[in-house]
Order: C-alpha cells, then sequence, then structure tokens
C-alpha cells in the first residue's frame, strides 16, 4: 500500500463520533480523524516496518497517520535529528506516548533524550523526557539497577512543573522505576519522599500517587515473588 492509497483508507475509516470523544480526554480534535488504535495497530501489521512511508505519514499532519507513523518507523532508522523534528511537532499526549512507547525507547540515543528532554521547556517535548523514562524502566530489560536508577534526580527536579500533561509523565516515570524491583522501588519510594516536601502542588500530588502504589501491597508482594 502506498502513501496515497494510506491516506485514502485512513480517510474512509473516520469516525467523527469519536473524534469528540478524543477531546474530552485531553487530545486536540484538529486534524483528527477518531480511528481505534486497535484498528491501526492492525493496519500497521498489515504494513510491517517502512521508514520512507513513516516520514511521509508523519509529514501529513493528520492525527491518527502520526500514529501509525510511529508504529511502522523502524527504530533502526530513526535518526536523532528526525526525532528532535518530530518531538518538536507533538501537540498531543497520546502521539506523545505513541512514540515513544512505539519506537524511540529503541533508538540507540534514547536514554540521552531521556535527560535532554526532560530539561526542556516545551510541555509536550518535557513529557516525552519522562514518558521515555517510564517506558525504558519497564520495557529495558537488560539495563542494570543504577542506570534505571539514574532517573530520580531528574523525576525530582521535573516535580514542581504544574502543567497537567507534564506532571502526570513525572509520576508515570517514578512509579516504572519503583516498580521494577524491590531495590528500585526503595530508592523510588525515598525519591517521593523527598518530593513530597517540596513547595509545590504538583509535587505533593506526585508523592502522594506514587507512594499510595508503591507502597501497596499488591506491587510490594509482586516484587517480594521475583
Amino acid at each position: 500500500m502506498n502513501y496515497d492509497e494510506l491516506i485514502a483508507t485512513l480517510k474512509s475509516m473516520a469516525n467523527p463520533d469519536n473524534v469528540a470523544g478524543m477531546a474530552r480526554y485531553g487530545i486536540r480534535p484538529e486534524n483528527a480523524l477518531g480511528i481505534s488504535m486497535p484498528d491501526l495497530r492492525a493496519l500497521a501489521k498489515q504494513i510491517g516496518k517502512d521508514h520512507e512511508l513513516a516520514l511521509a505519514l508523519w509529514e501529513s499532519g493528520i492525527h491518527e497517520a502520526r500514529m501509525l507513523a510511529t508504529l511502522v518507523e523502524d527504530p533502526k532508522s530513526l535518526s536523532e535529528a528526525q526525532a528532535e523534528a518530530w518531538v518538536l511537532d507533538l501537540d498531543s499526549w497520546d502521539i506523545c506516548d505513541g512514540l515513544c512507547f512505539n519506537v524511540l525507547w529503541q533508538a540507540p540515543f534514547a536514554y540521552d533524550k531521556c535527560f535532554e528532554w526532560s530539561a526542556r521547556s516545551e510541555e509536550f517535548v518535557k513529557r516525552a523526557g519522562f514518558a521515555l523514562m517510564a517506558k525504558l524502566a519497564l520495557s529495558d530489560k537488560k539495563a542494570p539497577d543504577d542506570r534505571i536508577a539514574g532517573f530520580l534526580p531528574a523525576i525530582k527536579t521535573g516535580a514542581t512543573d504544574e502543567r497537567n500533561f507534564v506532571k502526570k509523565a513525572v509520576n508515570w516515570a517514578l512509579r516504572q522505576v519503583g516498580k521494577r524491583n524491590l531495590a528500585l522501588n526503595g530508592k523510588a519510594i525515598a525519591t517521593a519522599l523527598e518530593i513530597q516536601t517540596l513547595d509545590s502542588k504538583s509535587a505533593r500530588w506526585i508523592a502522594a500517587d506514587a507512594l499510595r502504589e508503591l507502597q501497596g501491597e499488591a506491587v510490594r508482594k509482586r516484587l517480594a515473588s521475583r
């Protein structure tokens, strides 16, 4: 399926009712078609990995085409310059998270971008930094504990950002670090307790929410059984 055929297929799958629902979940409805993620994943499975097609889909500016681009992009073909260009285009939390979870975390420069982007001021660039931390803590099984624990100082620094999409990603990263194993659970809890003392409404929310899960019986029992 070439680019023009694919765009025509996406437009034929449009669901205006879903677009209205997207807005209620904080997703910008501009240039959106309202296609479900299961349908996009099924389409991506048919396509396979295709770097050139991913570039064209992203440039279309269509919300679902950009999500599809994150699914068909080959991490081995993704350049650092492309990653920087794409992250600057972000204007929606779901595309941000899809970009990080579907392709960026597998890039050789993923850890560098965690720290670079989490220190930036742009809302979705900053979110991407913490979303990447969350995904790497969850999925990079070969990473040593010290590497994952290295996220914690940046998480503490980011905890005072009051923007909703940023604070939720900071919280997400903290919880994923703390759910990796018992040793990191202890370090994440210690960081959450430090965050709790910061003079920031966002920091207090992040700490309380993370501690509720990380000190909970379900997480502690699961980690102890490993």
